[in-house]
């Protein structure tokens, strides 16, 4: 008994290895948001099977790793947590280790060499090839890489019964010198918009109140689907579609790319009540000679144009970004026009990244212009004070604001405290009366770079 080799026509299946209790699963997650999403595919395929949840490794029957592969930091962090399953493994040799996702995929001709431990390994298309695994008669170690379908088609278990992904599109077609995503994830390939209409109205009638749209490049949406569609089809469209379904408070998506942040995006922004007010719009280098160097096909200026035009339909956005520092050939002069940027846009926050070669991309060939590490630590050190500093500026205007907050839960420095987001993304710590999945108003009394500080107003607790 197994699953199509298309994951578009998942249906659960029945364990077929007899047991004498219930098996238990961990699982582990590393990286994006694309990859918490697949592990909530994941654990929702695995309760279909059969499977509970183990709070602690040790306790689990199935050990797996949802493994990434952007960054070296990743991989060693990973590298270290598989050194406890081979422990446990070898404590319990009918304990099962899995390994999946884009490092998984990027080392796929070499991972039962180097892990010999490991019994299924699988790329982030994969997914459902684990259900098929499980279920086989003969638990022989597999290797699943081949591209093969989404999966938001797999059912979900949510970290927040509130909060919900939707994976809209897979693959990427852009060419990023740095990036690794094209060979572990593949080209880019859109979901169908009514599947994506359909999806978010069943996550509606669960109680989602908060929808995340995730791709590799969301704005690129749908340039697939146009050939074959008798209706037009775009990413501003899909945004209007999916606004008019009940329940959904908010929309949020990530991640876009500045070449294609286009004017009808920007007014959905503008004119879309559930489409919250924060763009991620990633710069990684404010030098257009590094952007070049980078294939990241926009310059400074186009940048700064994009910023623009969406500050003019949108004042009170909140802009976050991604920055490397230390490519490949990056002078002083070059840093000095990332800081120049980054002074100018006046981000809300920044994801701020010291560049590290990935084995298989076009920036790890690259022997010239080598950046020392000491002189991209103290890049990175000025980066990080300017874009700290520019975000607690941006931080003032929330204060004295009541802004709408979905709360997530009790706050992580003081149990008596609550924590949520604003539509700006931004984190608050606020005394309150609200349960996680409300939607409440929180008056702002102070701010930091990162997180705001208030009390839930009179006028939510009145009329709760």
């Amino acid at each position: 008994m197994g699953l199509s080799p298309s994951c578009d026509d998942w249906l659960p299946l029945t364990d077929l290895r007899p047991t004498h209790r219930q098996l238990r699963y961990h699982v582990t997650t590393f990286g994006c948001q694309m990859n918490e999403h697949d592990s909530e595919r994941m654990k929702g395929m695995l309760e279909s099977l059969g499977y509970t949840e183990a709070s602690e490794r040790a306790q689990a029957d199935l050990i797996l790793f949802n493994t990434c592969s952007i960054r070296e930091s990743a991989d060693s962090r990973f590298l270290a947590h598989l050194g406890e399953a081979k422990r446990l493994k070898r404590e319990n040799p009918e304990r099962i280790v899995g390994v999946g996702g884009c490092w998984a995929q990027s080392v796929k001709e070499e991972v039962f060499a180097r892990f010999p431990f490991v019994d299924v390994a699988f790329g982030p298309g994969q997914v459902h090839r684990l259900a098929e695994f499980l279920t086989s008669d003969s638990l022989t170690a597999q290797g699943y890489f081949e591209f093969e379908g989404f999966t938001g088609h797999l059912p979900a278990h949510r970290a927040r019964r509130f909060q919900g992904w939707l994976q809209i599109s897979v693959g990427c077609n852009c060419r990023c010198s740095y990036c690794i995503v094209p060979s572990t994830r593949g080209l880019e390939v859109s979901r169908p918009m009514d599947e994506l209409v359909g999806e978010v109205e069943a996550m509606a009638r669960d109680g989602v109140r908060e929808v995340t749209l995730l791709g590799q490049n969301v704005n690129s949406y749908g340039r697939d689907l146009r050939a074959g569609s008798p209706e037009p089809v775009s990413f501003a469209l899909l945004l209007r579609a999916l606004d008019q379904i009940d329940g959904i408070a908010r929309l949020r998506y990530t991640s876009p790319h500045p070449k294609d942040m286009r004017e009808d995006v920007v007014l959905a922004h503008a004119e879309l009540a559930s489409l919250c007010e924060h763009i991620h719009l990633p710069l990684q280098s404010g030098s257009s000679r590094m952007l070049k160097a980078m294939r990241r096909t926009y310059d400074r200026q186009r940048y700064l144009d994009r910023v623009a035009l969406i500050r003019e339909h949108v004042p009170d956005v909140a802009l976050t970004t991604d920055v490397i520092v230390g490519f490949p050939g990056e002078t002083e002069a070059d840093f000095e026009e990332t800081l120049e940027v980054v002074e100018e846009v006046g981000y809300d926050g920044a994801f701020t990244f010291i560049f590290s070669p990935r084995r298989g991309t076009e920036a790890a060939e690259l022997t010239d212009g080598l950046v020392p590490h000491p002189v991209k630590v103290q890049r990175m050190e000025r980066l990080v004070e300017v874009v700290q500093r520019r975000a607690a500026e941006r931080a003032q205007r929330f204060v004295g604001r009541t802004l709408e907050v979905l709360v997530e839960g009790p706050s992580r420095t003081d149990p008596d405290r609550l924590r949520g987001r604003t539509r700006h993304n931004k984190a608050v710590n606020f005394a309150g009366l609200a349960q996680p999945g409300e939607l409440t108003q929180v008056t702002i009394a102070s701010a930091t770079s990162q997180t705001l500080a208030g009390e839930e107003s009179l006028l939510a607790r009145a009329t709760a």
